[in-house]
């Protein structure tokens, strides 16, 4: 389905913006760097099919690219990494933790987080690249106004930070001390699960994107105050 969009797209030479995922970068291994020549993608490895399917179809554009083949007037894939905020309450499981987890902080009881499995990282510590709704779609919307912008490029902040902090962030937001446990990461999913991203957003900035990303807390609290912590929380 994705290459027939791309081609319905090039033939009535409608722009094409795409997501794309941080699941492409695999266990990190290689970096997170958004080089999208295909020698570059290629020596990603994704852990899941869900990173493969975006994988190989950043690969099929990218090859497209660098041999000169037809493409849309515009062709933009994001790497987003950790989205979160308003209106993602219809994802179930797939929503971000601060969604799934605020009614038991506001409840009082304990957020178990994961323990860590591997040497080094303690528990709560894996880290992801949290980016906030707002500055996700900022960076759409500029993207939309800039049609001669091409390529593939991450949609993070460019700074990891940990699941702990994201969850100290939400009590701090209620006014609270933090109650955390770590419960023991199931089997099935441990091989297969990312301990560290952070998206290198220089090729961003290199296309002319100079917004600031902001910090965690802010982010968190902004969606705790104005958006979870109310009657509606669609407004």
């Amino acid at each position: 389905m994705s290459l027939r969009l791309l081609e319905w797209c090039t033939a009535t030479r409608t722009p094409l913006i795409y997501a794309s995922s941080a699941a492409t970068y695999g266990d990190g291994a290689q970096g997170f760097g958004d080089d999208w020549a295909p020698p570059a993608l290629r020596r990603l490895k994704p852990l899941n099919l869900y990173g493969w399917s975006k994988h190989l179809f950043d690969l099929a554009v990218a090859e497209r690219a660098a041999k000169g083949a037809s493409l849309p007037p515009q062709w933009v894939g994001l790497k987003f990494f950790n989205v979160f905020g308003p209106n993602e309450y219809h994802k179930g499981e797939m929503m971000s933790l601060i969604a799934k987890r605020f009614d038991d902080a506001k409840s009082g009881r304990a957020i178990r987080l994961f323990k860590s499995h591997r040497d080094g990282i303690a528990d709560g510590e894996q880290m992801r690249d949290f980016i906030y709704v707002d500055d996700a779609v900022a960076v759409l919307r500029w993207l939309i106004d800039r049609p001669a912008v091409s390529g593939i490029f991450n949609v993070g902040t460019g700074r990891a930070r940990s699941f702990r902090d994201l969850v100290a962030a939400m009590f701090g937001a209620l006014g609270s001390k933090p109650n955390i446990e770590y419960i023991d990461m199931p089997s099935a999913i441990r091989d297969q699960y990312q301990y560290f991203t952070q998206g290198e957003v220089e090729n961003l900035r290199r296309a002319g994107y100079s917004a600031a990303f902001a910090p965690l807390e802010n982010s968190v609290g902004h969606y705790v105050t104005r958006f979870l912590d109310r009657p509606d929380r669609y407004r």
